[in-house]
């Protein structure tokens, strides 16, 4: 692990790649690697690009890329995209728009497949900018998945999130009601060569005022065409002017610390689902506490309370850390 940690630190692209595998399985390693990671501190950027499918994320991604690349920077990329439910495996093409940067030192494309995780983004994403974050990169650009009106997760784990919007895809109520319009940081209306992009630009100027009551921020529209890159440098401006509110402001602190929150919190829940998995069938508990259920002797809701004092009465052990009561916070 010291020696993985090491190369990762050094910005060894093959062992960054193996350490993305390990969380993307879920290898129980993981957390020893995620907790060393943590002792360098990191100053990326993380930015989330949402918004539905087809808005142009990719390519948007792929110009932000060139952008950043001008300037010097090193970018991490992490693109989702949707699992089969039948096979659990996942159509990777983000790399296809992205082939000008495969061969690029200073870029790392990383393409992840959501397997079953709601919210636009796979399980293993924030870990897996974490790992990109370590490796010295400069700036991570997450992609989720796109599926419209559900991509709430980014909001979890990018500094700046950038909502993609383009004219055609239904009117301006369609686009108002959308709940991804609450998260942007920044919009980019994509596409905006398009008949009606100044119309539903204006139109979603006027919605962002609106809200905006006063507000310390209020998220810029900016028009982009991926094709000449037209306003592309006007939209990494306009993320760096977010970083740079939120820096001087302190809520980019904040907003880690409200993440650490977050991770503490899943993580805390993932170990138990994982122990559960492991050691809760194998002492039988759920297995009879099911019987039960189908028998109608209890409740589902008076089985599972009294499975979880059957644990806890006894106490999680787990590779040698002890989880009952205070001796948890001693280890």
């Amino acid at each position: 692990m010291e020696e993985i940690l090491k190369k990762v630190f050094s910005g060894d692209r093959r062992t960054v790649a193996r350490a993305i595998t390990m969380v993307e399985n879920r290898d129980p390693r993981r957390y020893r690697m995620l907790a060393g990671l943590r002792s360098k501190a990191s100053h990326a950027l993380v930015v989330g690009i949402t918004g539905s499918p087809g808005a142009g994320k990719s390519a948007l991604v792929d110009r932000l890329t060139t952008e950043y690349r001008r300037k010097g920077l090193t970018v991490g990329i992490i693109a989702v995209d949707p699992s089969s439910p039948f096979t659990g495996g996942a159509l990777l093409g983000d790399r296809i728009r992205m082939q000008q940067h495969a061969t690029d030192p200073g870029v790392f494309i990383r393409s992840m497949g959501t397997r079953g995780s709601l919210g636009g983004l796979s399980r293993a994403a924030g870990e897996a900018a974490q790992i990109l974050a370590a490796g010295g990169k400069d700036i991570i650009l997450i992609e989720t998945v796109g599926v419209g009106q559900s991509e709430m997760e980014i909001m979890k784990i990018a500094d700046t999130t950038v909502v993609v919007l383009t004219p055609g895809a239904g009117d301006s109520i369609q686009t108002i009601k959308a709940g991804i319009m609450e998260i942007a940081d920044v919009f980019a209306l994509n596409k905006a060569d398009l008949p009606g992009a100044r119309r539903m630009a204006r139109e979603v100027r006027v919605m962002v005022e609106t809200n905006c009551h006063g507000a310390p921020w209020c998220p810029p529209v900016i028009e982009t065409v991926t094709i000449n890159g037209q306003g592309v440098t006007e939209l990494v401006q306009a993320i760096e002017n977010h970083c740079q509110y939120l820096t001087e402001s302190g809520k980019l602190e904040e907003q880690r610390r409200q993440r650490v929150l977050d991770e503490l919190s899943e993580t805390i829940i993932s170990l138990f689902g994982e122990w559960l998995g492991r050691q809760g069938q194998q002492q039988g508990l759920l297995t009879s506490a099911a019987k039960q259920i189908a028998s109608g002797q209890v409740d589902l809701y008076g089985a599972a309370m009294a499975v979880l004092q059957e644990i806890f009465a006894g106490g999680l052990k787990e590779e040698g850390y002890s989880f009952s009561g205070q001796e948890a916070f001693k280890k």
